[in-house]
């Protein structure tokens, strides 16, 4: 990118925090305008049941204390427990490079300077910072490494590392580093140029799966029950994920219902229980000590066709390929969703924690062989883990990356988009 290129992005990007900073302003000024209303009503309401207490009888007090207790009370309790429910929304941060880089993103995707969120922002400062260990162990000594200077094969064998270090994968660093020698017996390439031909790359290798599958983004269909099932070993974030999906779902106005089926696992009921009530979502269980996870899902579909959910979100045992009799369950599950709802859309998504590297492949290759999955979400990407094995079970797997989770609240699960992920794992230094 040119200085100038650079400066117009920068000024860009200015126009749309001061857009998003006066609008924050206005809400800000809206709420606190309903808060002073709200105590004046109040203070009103405090006067006249002053006056009611010096001119009624005891008698003729306590009944309309009875009455304001049905017509008041009742709907203040109601309002504070809408409040514990509510989920902070994101705050505008400062004008920075991360604002700058984030605003920038959405603008290559045809967004304009009045239709960027908060939310959206907020969202891509998370994915950038989640993937820094990458993009420190990447990029960072790319450019160190090349300078200026035109790529050469020698080059190629360094990014060839350090592909291979961020869990790329080997199939997916031999294609990278087979298109890029191609493209250098064609013509010379610079390092920021060398850089753009590998995200286009990586975006390939990504989105190959996805297009294969038919649908770029997984939503629910409306019309029908939808059931997702959630698989993996213990320790991946399944039932965490499980738990923000709902609320995902929830916020996106689709009619959405939990089954915990982890009848295995110690507290996984209860931790499913407090994402529900977090996400305003039922959770159908079973609380009996070996509990029947199928016997759980069928209830559970029972419940879901009763209320026309769009989405049964299913949590599953922690298992692993050489675990014969939770295999079996999975298989069990699935025969009760086939009988009793034939006509459903069935989804079974693999769990994968991002810092596990190639042990993650691992899984999701064994997986994929006895679980018959349909795509991958990938968690944990919070600074720690090395997001290249997202290219790896796309590449090596064939699933393609349905959900991504940048961060432990409950909004920190987004719908996979492959231009935002490798912007963000080969963002400048």
């Amino acid at each position: 990118m040119t200085n100038t290129d650079s400066d117009n992005s920068r000024e860009w990007a200015a126009q749309a925090y001061a857009l998003l900073k006066k609008r924050q302003e206005e809400q800000k000024q809206e709420l606190e305008k309903q808060e002073e209303q709200k105590q004046e009503l109040e203070k009103q309401e405090e006067q006249k049941q002053e006056l009611e207490k010096q001119e009624e009888q005891k008698q003729e007090l306590e009944k309309q204390e009875e009455q304001k207790q049905e017509l008041i009370n009742i709907p203040n309790k109601e309002n504070i427990a809408d409040q514990s429910k509510t989920i902070a929304e994101p705050e505008l941060g400062e004008f920075d490079d991360n604002f700058t880089w984030s605003a920038m993103v959405l603008a290559a995707q045809g967004k304009k300077i009045n239709q960027i969120s908060i939310d959206e922002i907020d969202w891509l400062t998370k994915l950038r910072r989640g993937l820094e260990e990458t993009r420190k162990g990447f990029v960072t000594e790319l450019l160190d490494k090349f300078g200026d200077d035109p790529l050469t094969p020698e080059s190629l064998d360094d990014l060839e590392t350090l592909l291979i270090r961020a869990d790329v994968g080997i199939d997916s660093t031999d294609k990278v580093i087979s298109s890029l020698r191609t493209k250098l017996n064609e013509e010379v390439v610079g390092a920021e140029a060398g850089i753009k031909f590998l995200k286009k790359e990586l975006k390939l290798i990504i989105d190959k799966p996805i297009k294969n599958s038919g649908s770029d983004l997984l939503v629910p269909q409306k019309g029908k029950l939808n059931v997702w099932l959630l698989v993996g070993v213990n320790g991946v974030g399944k039932t965490t994920t499980l738990g923000k999906l709902a609320y995902l779902s929830s916020r996106s106005n689709y009619k959405t219902l939990i089954a915990a089926a982890d009848t295995f696992r110690a507290a996984a009921v209860e931790q499913l229980k407090v994402w529900g009530d977090r996400s305003n979502v039922d959770v159908i269980s079973n609380q009996s000590k070996n509990a029947d996870p199928a016997a759980v899902v069928f209830d559970a579909i029972n419940s879901a066709k009763k209320r026309n959910v769009d989405l049964l979100l299913v949590d599953t045992a922690g298992r692993l390929q050489t675990k014969n009799n939770l295999m079996d369950e999975l298989a069990k599950i699935k025969k009760i969703i086939d009988k009793k709802v034939p006509d459903a859309i069935v989804e079974s998504l693999l769990v994968l924690d991002a810092s596990q590297g190639q042990n993650g492949l691992k899984q999701a290759k064994s997986f994929a062989k006895s679980a018959d999955l349909s795509g991958a979400i990938i968690t944990k990407l919070d600074g720690t883990s090395r997001g290249g094995v997202s290219l790896a079970v796309s590449e090596e797997v064939n699933l393609p990356i349905r959900f991504i989770g940048a961060g432990e609240g409950i909004q920190d699960l987004r719908p996979f988009n492959s231009y935002e992920f490798v912007e963000a794992m080969l963002a400048d230094k």
